[in-house]
């Protein structure tokens, strides 16, 4: 990082060398340099006064903790000189055994695992209402299952042509078959036979058949044949399952038949164009 990043991010270090020249700030700290001083000059003449008039220098006092100290009081050791005193008869192989206490921080850490247990125990044994772990594992998965869901929505309001795919599953498409007895059958009939639109049951079509090519004409219609955009009215799922559904009615027998219209659609050839295979895709 350059100086000129640094003063770019911590401005207030600027400002604060800026206020040091001022005079008032310059005058404040000779005042306290100089009190310094002089605090320091005063004890030292004060000890000097005490010798020339021979008084007893000050006891010194014994800090209240030490290193030491400390550690004594953790560990309950006893000195090593002292060790002869809590020896036991005890003698493995010329081993003898010291009967020393406990450490105090082990027997206190000890105590307040008790004193852990209990709390525990009451929050979540006797209290009414406290979740236990697995509880609360079941309800943090319900939560992520509810994000899962409202993620898998969102993704699945953003599909296009480019990106639909054939669905297959029995709810996506009786909405499909719901939307399209709702929006389609009176163009095309109920069961797909054809009527001012054209048969969605045969293998010919005007547009391109495949999931991407019915998406493609659902979402931005045919105006020159009287068939509406439903971009506007559907969503992206609807339309992706009322294609699913109309993928569906491929083969069917409808009880009346309009006849072909379009082009043979042969799905081989269609993949084999996309990936390239120009081989696969003649006859």
């Amino acid at each position: 990082m350059n100086a000129f990043a640094f003063w770019s991010i911590s401005p207030e270090w600027v400002d604060l060398f800026l206020s040091l020249g001022k005079p008032t700030n310059v005058l404040a700290l000779i005042t306290f340099a100089v009190g310094l001083f002089t605090a320091g000059a005063v004890m030292r003449a004060l000890e000097t006064l005490k010798v020339q008039l021979g008084l007893p220098p000050a006891p010194k006092k014994t800090p209240w903790f030490t290193w030491k100290k400390g550690m004594q009081s953790l560990t309950d050791a006893v000195p090593v000189e002292h060790e002869g005193d809590i020896m036991l008869d005890h003698n493995y192989d010329g081993i003898r055994e010291l009967d020393n206490n406990l450490p105090p921080w082990w027997l206190y850490g000890f105590y307040l695992t008790i004193v852990a247990g209990v709390v525990y125990l009451v929050y979540y044994h006797v209290i009414p209402n406290t979740p236990l772990q697995a509880d609360e594992f079941q309800a943090d998965m319900a939560v992520m299952e509810q994000a899962k869901q409202a993620f898998l929505a969102s993704e699945a309001n953003n599909v296009d042509e480019n990106s639909v795919v054939a669905l297959d599953d029995a709810s996506a498409l009786a909405d499909g078959k719901k939307t399209f007895d709702a929006n389609c059958a009176s163009c095309h009939l109920a069961d797909g036979g054809g009527s001012v639109g054209p048969n969605l049951t045969d293998a010919y079509w005007i547009h391109g058949g495949g999931i991407k090519n019915v998406f493609t004409t659902i979402k931005y219609g045919v105006l020159d044949k009287g068939m509406i955009s439903w971009q506007e009215t559907l969503s992206p799922v609807q339309m992706q399952n009322v294609a699913s559904y109309i993928l569906t009615l491929q083969g069917t027998t409808p009880a009346t038949t309009k006849a072909p219209q379009g082009t043979l659609y042969d799905p081989a050839a269609e993949a084999a164009v996309a990936t390239g295979d120009t081989t696969a895709a003649q006859p």
